[in-house]
C-alpha cells in the first residue's frame, strides 16, 4: 500500500468545494476499478492530475502499484487497495476502507473487465460465459452495492460505467463480451434513474475500438485507434460538469476507422 496525502478537509460531502479551476477536484475520493493498466490507469492518472486522491482497485498488486507510483511522482494521490470485483466481500472491504481513511467517496469510475472475441456463442465454453458476465456485468452490481451507500449518505457523487460500442452493436465471435455491455447499458440507465433522487449521477461511456490488451486488434492501424487517454478524458468531462445536470451516455468513437 502507498501513503497517501492528507486529502483537503475544508468540504464536506455533498458540499461545493472551494473552486480550483487547475484541479477542480481537490478534496474529492475516486475509487478506479482495473486501474492497473490500459484505460483505468489513465482514468486515474487523470483524476489524480485534477486534485482527486484516487483509490486504485484491481486484482494485481505489481500493476496498480505501478499506476500509484507515475501518480505520486507527478505529485497526486493515490492508495493502492487490491481486490476482485467478482467477490462481493472484497468490495465490501474496498468500502471500509474508503469510509475509515477518507470518510466520503465522491467518484466510482467501474472500469475492470475483460474481453472474449475468438468463438461463436455456439462453441463457448460455459466457464468463458461465467467469466465474461462475472467480471463485466456482475462486477459493476458489486461495486455499486458496496461503494453507493457512501455516496448516498453525504447526497453527491457520481458513478461512471464504461461500457462499450459493443454494447451498441453487433459483435460476431464476441456474444458474451456484447451480452455483458448491452446488459451494463441498461444497468446504467437504470441505476441513473434509482440514483437522481441521492443527487447521484450515473453515466455511461461506450469507446469504439481503443488500443489496450483487452481488444483484438488484427489488422487495425494503432495510431487511428482511440487511446486509454481519450476515455480518460471523457471521464474529466463528466465529473467537472455543471451540477445542475448531468451527462448519462458518451459514444467515442476514433476520427478514423483504424
Amino acid at each position: 500500500m502507498f501513503p497517501v496525502r492528507p486529502a483537503a478537509t475544508d468540504a464536506t460531502p455533498g458540499e461545493p468545494f472551494p473552486m480550483d479551476t487547475a484541479q477542480p477536484l481537490v478534496g474529492q475520493v475516486a475509487v478506479i476499478t482495473g486501474a492497473g493498466r490500459g484505460i483505468g490507469a489513465a482514468i486515474a492518472r487523470q483524476l489524480a492530475q485534477l486534485g482527486a486522491t484516487t483509490v486504485l482497485c484491481g486484482r494485481t498488486q505489481a500493476t496498480l502499484d505501478a499506476t500509484a507510483v507515475t501518480i505520486l511522482n507527478s505529485g497526486g494521490k493515490a492508495e493502492v487497495i487490491p481486490c476482485d470485483v467478482t467477490i462481493l466481500h472484497q468490495l465490501e472491504y474496498v468500502a471500509a476502507r474508503v469510509n475509515s481513511t477518507f470518510g466520503r467517496l465522491d467518484i466510482l469510475v467501474n472500469n475492470a473487465g475483460i474481453g472474449g472475441f475468438q468463438e461463436p456463442l455456439h462453441i463457448l465454453l460455459p466457464d468463458d460465459w461465467d467469466r465474461i458476465l462475472n467480471t463485466n456485468l456482475r462486477g459493476v452490481y458489486y461495486a455499486i452495492r458496496a461503494l453507493a451507500p457512501l455516496m448516498i449518505r453525504a447526497y453527491s457523487g457520481h458513478i461512471i460505467n464504461i461500457s462499450s460500442l459493443a454494447g451498441k452493436n453487433a459483435l460476431p465471435n464476441g456474444a458474451a463480451y456484447a451480452a455483458s455491455k448491452w446488459g451494463l447499458n441498461g444497468l446504467s440507465y437504470s441505476v441513473a434513474e434509482e440514483l437522481r433522487g441521492h443527487n447521484i449521477r450515473v453515466s455511461v461511456i461506450c469507446p469504439g475500438s481503443t488500443e489496450t490488451e483487452l481488444g483484438p486488434h488484427a489488422g487495425k492501424d494503432p495510431k487511428k485507434m482511440l487511446q486509454p487517454e481519450d476515455i480518460a478524458h471523457a471521464v474529466a468531462m463528466l465529473v467537472t460538469q455543471a451540477p445542475q445536470s448531468f451527462v448519462s451516455e458518451i459514444l467515442i468513437r476514433p476520427t478514423q476507422k483504424p
